[in-house]
């Protein structure tokens, strides 16, 4: 695996300054183009906040199978909740997926419009019964909203928009936190597949990881990336739907897990997904010369339960 993913230090970009934006965009376009996969450094996001978040995912894998399984998905509902053992099915050739999660959504009220009017994607979270969970976990999920919407100004900047562009159309997204963690294997057996070659679904994901490796990239040549762990690193890649929003020229690039240690593996990511009622619609400016819009419209709500459905196992063996 001989090429490296761009490392990318943020620590330049001053607030409402356009020439350190400017620069920043054109780093991060520039990975967007090319492998669609990228580190950043010195982000913003406190690095006690990211080892407390890890701390708290630890304790709730630690937690009896029973009191996980209650706070279910299928349970709960809106994509929030636990996804147990072989639930998923990212890549279905494979097989099941050897890993479980836990996923948190945009925190809302019981009063909520768009929850009294079952909007898709309002749903409550599901808390488990540990000390200061909930706390640790909606702060490390405002932060990472946080830098999500920063870098979507940079992508704007790089294609020619206003960086307030996507601004309306994740100001109540469909963000979701996904605690991970991935079973070491049997001693003496072939290393895991912990996640199937799949393409992420919505606009960019942030992935903390810990010491332990696995995720791998497949490049546009064919070959795959190693994405060693880098000390206090987010690794970002592009999504599907931003892929869609931009015709093409942004990469959103198959990867997959492959526990080849012999220890557990536990992440953290950040799915960045639209508002419910946002349109992805082909943004004009990247539509080149003689090129075709790619894409139909879609509303991010129907494009994201499409993309969950697929991932399930029966629908998979369905499909």
């Amino acid at each position: 695996m001989p090429r490296t993913l761009p490392i990318l230090d943020l620590s330049s970009w001053r607030e409402g300054d356009r020439a350190s934006l400017a620069g920043i965009g054109a780093e991060v376009g520039a990975a967007c183009r090319d492998v669609g996969f990228f580190y950043v450094v010195n982000h913003g996001v406190d690095r006690e906040l990211i080892e407390r978040a890890f701390a708290q995912s630890h304790r709730f894998f630690a937690l009896p199978l029973a009191e996980r399984q209650a706070l279910a998905i299928e349970t709960i509902g809106g994509n929030r909740g636990y996804s147990g053992m072989l639930h998923e099915a990212l890549d279905p050739g494979r097989g099941p997926d050897m890993k479980e999660a836990f996923n948190v959504g945009l925190e809302i009220a019981p009063d909520d419009p768009d929850l009294l009017s079952k909007q898709p994607f309002r749903s409550l979270n599901a808390w488990p019964s540990l000390p200061n969970f909930r706390e640790t976990l909606l702060a490390y999920y405002d932060a990472c909203a946080a830098l999500g919407a920063r870098l979507h100004r940079a992508f704007a900047c790089d294609l020619g928009l206003k960086p307030d562009f996507f601004d309306d159309k994740f100001d109540r997204p469909m963000a979701t936190l996904r605690l991970l963690h991935y079973p070491a294997p049997p001693q003496g057996s072939e290393p895991r597949t912990g996640a199937g070659v799949h393409t992420d679904y919505g606009n960019l994901t942030l992935l903390a990881t810990d010491d332990v490796g696995g995720l791998e990239v497949r490049a546009r040549n064919g070959e795959w990336i190693e994405a060693p762990v880098v000390p206090g690193a987010f690794i970002v890649n592009i999504g599907d739907c931003l892929m869609r929003w931009t015709n093409d020229i942004y990469v959103s690039t198959p990867h997959r897990v492959v526990n080849r240690s012999a220890r557990e593996r536990y992440s953290i990511a950040f799915f960045y997904d639209p508002n419910p009622d946002a349109t992805v619609e082909t943004i004009p400016s990247c539509v080149r010369q003689g090129e075709r819009v790619r894409y139909p419209p879609i509303l991010a709500a129907d494009y994201l339960k499409q993309r969950l459905d697929a991932s399930k196992p029966e629908e998979a063996a369905r499909g």
